[in-house]
């Protein structure tokens, strides 16, 4: 993740060469043209630049998907879950955060991605040390700030997940193993097999 100190400026497109440019997430959020190839934050006012997730990452998320999806259309309970989305971007303050997945659950209707938070926001972590810092400290800081109900860590390097919860849900903080299964009261009924998705990162990493 690159974050290169720059003069302040207001690109038209967003790349590689934009990163360290400061901004304010008004001027992040007017920008319509990005190259691809990367992702892009607005961390306190400064936009950092990084790879897109890697397969290890990306075909996992995806696999969750197609269960919480199979959960709403199948499950008895499965009304709980509202939507979930890939890959949005989460305002906090002086900023924008890219989550890999968020989950609306418990409203009842479609949500409204401008006004309805989050209830639970899913990272899957990366490699360098910089981004396990941002997905275990500084992401968990700011989605429970904004009120987020749960924080899922999913961490194949690990092979841990950590969910942290707001209060008054306890424990604040829980670490579940690659055997376990978590359940949330959020999503009554769903089960997240941790081992079923690291296995489809582990996967990749054979090919490699």
């Amino acid at each position: 993740m690159s974050t290169i100190s720059r003069t302040r400026t207001t690109p038209k497109r967003l790349d590689l060469g934009c990163a360290g440019i400061v901004m304010t997430p008004a001027e992040f959020d007017a920008v319509r043209e990005y190259d691809p190839l990367y992702r892009y934050e607005l961390i306190r006012g400064v936009l950092t630049v990084s790879p897109i997730p890697a397969e290890a990452e990306a075909d996992p998320n995806g696999e969750l998907e197609f269960d919480l999806r199979l959960y709403k259309s199948t499950h008895p309970e499965g009304a709980a879950l509202d939507k979930t989305l890939a890959e949005r971007y989460v305002p906090v303050p002086n900023g924008r955060r890219r989550a890999d997945r968020v989950i609306w659950a418990g409203l009842g209707r479609l949500p409204d991605p401008k006004v309805d938070l989050p209830t639970i926001i899913v990272e899957f972590v990366s490699r360098p040390k910089r981004d396990w810092l941002r997905d275990y400290e500084e992401k968990r800081v700011e989605y429970l700030g904004l009120g987020v109900s749960e924080h899922w860590v999913i961490d194949r390097f690990q092979r841990t997940l950590t969910v942290f919860r707001n209060p008054p849900a306890e424990p604040v903080e829980l670490v579940l193993d690659a055997s376990s299964v978590y359940r949330t009261p959020l999503l009554p009924g769903f089960e997240l097999r941790l081992a079923k998705l690291l296995a489809i990162a582990d996967l990749w990493k054979a090919q490699t």
